[in-house]
């Protein structure tokens, strides 16, 4: 009768002078592995594939005890049996959980959108795969997906009535095989051939002149902060962070110059935006709280927020205008400035924008930073909204067609 390794024996066993292998008679082919010195205990398994001895690690005792290591070891060598190899189908299993979607999204994550992209961007690459795609494709290896579950994850999204967060999550998935692609994850990505779910139309939506001095008007009743916040977005252009997170350091009223840093701008690019008289104006009356470096702020700790509710406050002041964003007072500044004549290249300076006019090469050999160009701009058109708040009509404000600017 073959009695084999007991538990008793085992946990007498004294950490031997070098490493030893006990064989267990009642299972031929499973060993306990005794190391020296710690004593530490393992389980192996030992058999012979293609003419050729392999060893199978089952794990560590005792979190893996006697009777689960011959049940584990009897499947190995029932493999054995069958012709397959236990110890390349376990390597593979390996190789399978290090592919995971669940994994590979992890890396993605920490290896590529915390690295390079902007925070912002970051997160919201991550809130899509987690809201999106993890939930689905949860312990399936990423070369198992395909382009119909890519397919089904944007229906689904789109059946929830957000079509375009499905487009949102179509941008982040590709991104995401991409990048497994560039890392030789897999061979080939299953968003190619894919286009979005939905379609989008740009926005082009721009305050008239009498729809723009209602918004300041509401906004100068509103007061500080929101009402300096969007009456600062009338006259500048800017983005609604870039100003609402304006710091005092950033702003030299001496020079009429306001200074964002790479990491406030979408272009990543440090950007410069001169100072009208009308800014100026705002931002010498605007309150500055001690001991805090937010131009914008309540508390003194943070930048302001509730735009939301601000933004309902202006509304309710004249509820006839249609639909509006605070985007739409930027595109409105454009606009306006287009409407003055100044050149699109020099309007595209003033946003900070990175595309149109100064793409691929353009964008690389071009570096002059249109600074006289930009301030000419921006008075000219602060000249035109305080005489458009004045109630002054549009012929009778000066243009610069014609002029070079």
């Amino acid at each position: 009768m073959r009695r084999g390794l007991t538990v008793r024996a085992i946990e007498a066993i004294a950490p031997p002078a070098a490493r030893r292998e006990i064989a267990d008679s009642y299972l031929p082919g499973l060993y306990l592995v005794v190391q020296p010195t710690t004593g530490a205990k393992s389980w192996a398994v030992r058999y012979r594939h293609n003419g050729a001895t392999r060893k199978l690690t089952l794990g560590a005792y005792p979190a893996i005890d006697l009777k689960a290591a011959r049940e584990i070891g009897a499947k190995a060598l029932r493999a054995v049996a069958e012709g397959r190899d236990p110890g390349e189908e376990k390597a593979q299993a390996r190789a399978k959980q290090a592919d995971s979607v669940d994994r590979v999204v992890e890396q993605f994550l920490v290896r590529h959108c915390r690295r390079i992209n902007r925070p912002k961007t970051a997160y919201e690459t991550e809130r899509l795969l987690r809201r999106h795609v993890l939930p689905r494709w949860h312990g399936r290896n990423i070369d198992s997906i395909t382009r119909r579950d890519v397919l089904d994850v944007l229906d689904r999204i789109v059946d929830s009535g957000a079509s375009i967060e499905a487009n949102r999550a179509l941008a982040a998935v590709r991104k995401l095989f991409n990048w497994a692609l560039s890392r030789d994850v897999i061979a080939s990505s299953p968003c190619a051939g894919v286009k979005p779910p939905s379609a989008e139309h740009s926005r082009d939506r721009v305050l008239s002149d009498d729809e723009l001095r209602l918004v300041w008007k509401a906004a100068d009743k509103l007061g500080f902060p929101f009402g300096s916040v969007v009456q600062l977005l009338a006259l500048t252009g800017q983005r609604r962070d870039e100003v609402g997170q304006m710091r005092w350091s950033e702003v030299d009223l001496e020079k009429r110059l306001w200074t964002l840093p790479r990491e406030r701008m979408k272009a990543n690019q440090p950007h410069e935006v001169p100072l009208s008289a009308p800014v100026i104006d705002i931002l010498k009356s605007t309150p500055r709280l001690v001991g805090s470096g937010l131009v914008f702020t309540t508390n003194g700790a943070a930048p302001v927020s509730g735009y939301s509710k601000a933004k309902r406050r202006i509304d309710a002041l004249f509820p006839s205008a249609p639909h509006w964003t605070l985007h739409d007072v930027r595109r409105t500044v454009a606009s306006g400035m287009a409407r003055l004549g100044i050149s699109l290249p020099v309007i595209e300076k003033v946003l900070g924008h990175r595309s149109g006019s100064f793409r691929g090469v353009v964008g690389i050999y071009q570096r002059h930073d249109f600074a006289n160009e930009k301030r000419r701009a921006l008075e000219a058109w602060g000249n035109f909204v305080a005489a458009l708040v004045e109630g002054k009509p549009a012929s009778k404000v000066v243009r610069l067609r014609g002029r070079r600017s």
